[in-house]
């Protein structure tokens, strides 16, 4: 490739990258300024912060938005697994195309519909059997789990399609059980497919406006619909101070994972180059001669 190929990929990628990021970057700065106007900068200023943490509302939200979050993560990995396991290991049963046209069903309906509609069964379910006592917690993570589990499932049977079988198999000759083998083999193999469902289920849930817009009661505001809500009476410092203390604990819970998985695949490889060093390392003739004494 000449230079100016490689200047046009390079210009394109700076490009991209400044499209994705510079938004970011503005916010981070934004939430620093003096002026109670987010369009205009006055000078620095921490005061923002601080009245972050005075705002009762917004803190409300936060803990609703992140405890829905981990609930949601936590269900959506359980049944998502499940279903993903199903889905790979018994591909063809009574009902298999039904089933999995269900569990994609999340994925390509928008999610107006899904909301309306579990609206809707709520609605109903109150006026027959008594629950849900109106909108609020559980309704939500209901909607978010039904949302994300179809993203766990995908995951997790694209990860068990890939695996090889012969791992199974032996340890079902051997006598393990169904769930000897699930736990003791499957299980640790599709350990990081399950842990990118939760981030990815985590993620959803938390950036959530539709489906809480729907199933949220009075007291149980998300913190989108809150930040929604006041941003139609204009921009706020105070709403900058809250995205960048976001962006704060994502880029620390990257940086962390990512650091804890560098070290731990440079562990794993040092201990392979030892192993592989004993296994060539030579017998020098007088250690196989055993002393008489």
């Amino acid at each position: 490739m000449n230079r100016s190929g490689i200047w046009l990929g390079r210009s394109f990628l700076a490009l991209l990258f400044l499209f994705f990021y510079l938004p970011i970057v503005s916010v981070v700065v934004y939430s620093f300024n003096a002026s109670p106007l987010a369009s205009e900068w006055t000078g620095f200023s921490a005061r923002w912060y601080a009245k972050l943490l005075q705002d009762d509302e917004i803190l409300d939200a936060c803990r609703v938005s992140f405890s829905l979050a981990l609930a949601t993560a936590c269900s959506s990995v359980v049944v998502g697994a499940w279903i993903g396991y199903v889905l790979a290991s018994y591909r063809r049963f009574r009902g298999s195309t039904l089933f999995s046209a269900m569990v994609n069903a999340p994925l390509v309906l928008p999610e107006v519909i899904s909301g309306i509609a579990l609206l809707l069964l709520f609605v109903s379910l109150e006026q027959t059997l008594g629950w849900p006592q109106g909108r609020g917690m559980v309704t939500m993570w209901i909607g978010h789990t039904m949302l994300c589990v179809s993203y766990v499932a995908i995951t997790v049977q694209a990860r068990l399609s890939s695996m090889d079988r012969s791992l199974t198999e032996a340890a079902r000759d051997l006598g393990a059980s169904p769930l000897q083998v699930f736990f003791d083999i499957t299980l640790p193999l599709i350990a990081p497919s399950l842990f990118a469902g939760w981030v990815l289920s985590f993620t959803i849930s938390l950036d959530d406006v539709i489906m809480s817009a729907f199933l949220s009661g009075p007291e149980t505001a998300t913190l989108p619909l809150v930040l929604l809500s006041r941003m139609r009476l204009g921009l706020n410092p105070e709403i900058n101070a809250v995205g960048s203390l976001i962006i704060g604990l994502i880029s620390l819970g990257v940086v962390g994972n990512s650091w804890y998985l560098m070290r731990r695949e440079q562990a794993q490889a040092r201990l392979l180059a030892q192993a592989a060093l004993h296994r060539k390392s030579p017998v020098s003739p007088t250690s196989r001669i055993s002393s008489p004494y």
